[in-house]
């Protein structure tokens, strides 16, 4: 038996137990998850729980299961566009379709697979076996920067900014149709679509809080060009309110209209943190793919023609 330990992470706040750990170890079935429980073999923050239990924001969950059942994730010698790097944490610029972490179907090729080989046995193990060095993730088809921790430490100091909002994390999006206001903020609560668990939806009986603020770069006939800053970091977030706000991003098929298989443009350009133990800021900025010119069929060069930041 191999005890498992994790810390819930901001998007599984609020689930109920068994269904979290049906997420991370996707290899166990329910009924096996929910008998682990009932025999007392969960602990939430030290105490047995129940299969109904909520859990909290970095409450530390631990539970054995069998060796069998737990995957091997293996290094994987895959090349990774290093922005920033040192003792204490990782900054990389993932490419489009590169999954963050392993998941049922996704145990080579991923983010972690690459991280596991760069960096050897220096990443914290807050998040398990699976997520090792991972404190926040971005989805398969966003591109930019995204914070691996080496040692438990770090990842706890980064965690803590995530949860007091005090992480400046801005994206570049292309959204379809022309927006009306220069800048602007969308408060609306996200939570699971109602009818479809695979989606996100603007929820205000059963979301949580979700702020993002926008500005306008560049304006184009049918599209815009923006920036947004999150305040908070609901799952799919911007493409949510995109969506809601009657501008999905373009090539997002699950919040916008249908079309080919494609990946939606939404860009992780600049993140802003405290390091841990320095105290020193660092803003890391990953350049803007140049996918998101072709997408528009060269109508205008994003990556020379780069607007001023707002403050």
């Amino acid at each position: 038996m191999e005890e498992l330990r994790f810390e819930i992470a901001e998007d599984m706040e609020d689930e109920r137990i068994d269904k979290c750990i049906s997420l991370l170890v996707e290899e166990l079935s329910r009924s096996f998850i929910q008998k682990l429980i009932k025999d007392g073999n969960v602990l939430v923050n030290g105490k047995p729980v129940k299969g109904s239990f909520r859990v909290k924001c970095e409450d530390e969950v631990v539970f054995s299961v069998p060796e069998s059942v737990e995957p091997d994730i293996e290094p994987e010698n895959i090349p990774l566009d290093i922005l920033y790097e040192d003792a204490d944490l990782i900054v990389v610029n993932k490419p489009k379709g590169m999954v963050v972490h392993p998941a049922a179907g996704h145990y080579t090729g991923t983010l972690v697979n690459a991280l596991m080989y760069h960096c050897g046995n220096e990443l914290s193990g807050i998040n398990g076996v699976l997520r090792p060095g991972i404190v926040h993730r971005i989805d398969r088809d966003t591109t930019g920067s995204v914070i691996a921790c080496k040692n438990d430490k770090a990842h706890r100091c980064i965690a803590e900014q995530l949860k007091e909002h005090s992480i400046n994390r801005r994206y570049r999006a292309i959204c379809f149709g022309e927006l009306k206001q220069e800048e602007g903020t969308i408060d609306q609560p996200i939570g699971r679509h109602p009818n479809d668990r695979k989606k996100m939806a603007v929820n205000p009986q059963n979301g949580k809080r979700a702020v993002t603020h926008y500005r306008v770069l560049q304006r184009f006939k049918g599209y815009t060009y923006i920036e947004c800053v999150l305040e908070t970091g609901r799952t799919h977030q911007i493409r949510v309110h995109a969506a809601a706000a009657g501008h999905p991003l373009l090539g997002d098929t699950l919040y916008g209209p249908p079309g080919a298989p494609g990946r939606h443009y939404l860009h992780a350009w600049k993140i802003r943190f405290r390091e841990p133990f320095t105290e020193r800021t660092a803003e890391i900025i990953a350049p803007v793919p140049r996918d998101f010119q072709a997408a528009w069929g060269g109508l205008f060069n994003i990556l020379a023609q780069d607007p001023p930041m707002l403050g």
